[in-house]
């Protein structure tokens, strides 16, 4: 079994600081890629190495990443995420820039995941029948008070994070990264 993951829960100025286009790419390549330096960051993502340590020494400022001091060296800093998961409660947002930058957030987490979903769709034909039936996507319609949307969310990341934490080892046959996406919210055009 594995570490389970550890979970930030941003404040106002570590929300404000990551509602920011390459600060919020790099976070999250430190986060799926592991470990690395600004120059490899950069090029990575396709920017500047200037720009890429500027944005990781203001992610640094507020917990987000920090420097991997067992691989730096005198002339390499190495950056890693500080935890796995972000996450926040818009209920306890009270300024205009923190609800803007939690807009941009899951606004970018929104586009991220469609486009993710979109290209599943579009390489089933490259995958095996036990992949195509292991897959699913679904989408149910409940009518639930915000406590009872709330408890639901919270059990279906509790199953999640289960299994996270169990993962399957990555040289285990017939293994591959999976993306789960949960989304429970009160439905914005019920008639559609």
């Amino acid at each position: 079994m594995t570490t389970p993951p550890s979970v930030v829960h941003l404040d106002r100025s570590q929300l404000r600081t990551l509602a920011h286009p390459l600060r919020h790419r790099l976070l999250s390549a430190l986060r799926i890629h592991g470990p690395a330096t600004s120059t490899a960051l950069a090029e990575r993502l396709s920017t500047n190495t200037g720009k890429t340590s500027y944005h990781l020494r203001q992610l640094a400022a507020v917990g987000l990443v920090t420097e991997d001091a067992a691989r730096g060296n005198a002339r390499d800093r190495w950056w890693r995420a500080a935890h796995d998961v972000s996450a926040w409660s818009l209920g306890e947002l009270g300024d205009d820039d923190s609800r803007a930058a939690a807009d941009w957030l899951l606004d970018q987490a929104a586009r991220m995941n469609a486009a993710k979903i979109a290209r599943w769709i579009s390489s089933r034909a490259d995958r095996s029948p036990a992949w195509l039936a292991a897959a699913d996507m679904s989408d149910l319609r409940l009518r639930l008070s915000p406590e009872r949307l709330r408890s639901l969310n919270d059990e279906l990341l509790a199953v999640v994070t289960r299994y996270l934490a169990d993962q399957d080892p990555a040289d285990a046959p017939d293994t591959v990264e999976c993306t789960v996406v949960l989304a429970g919210f009160p439905d914005p055009d019920p008639m559609w």
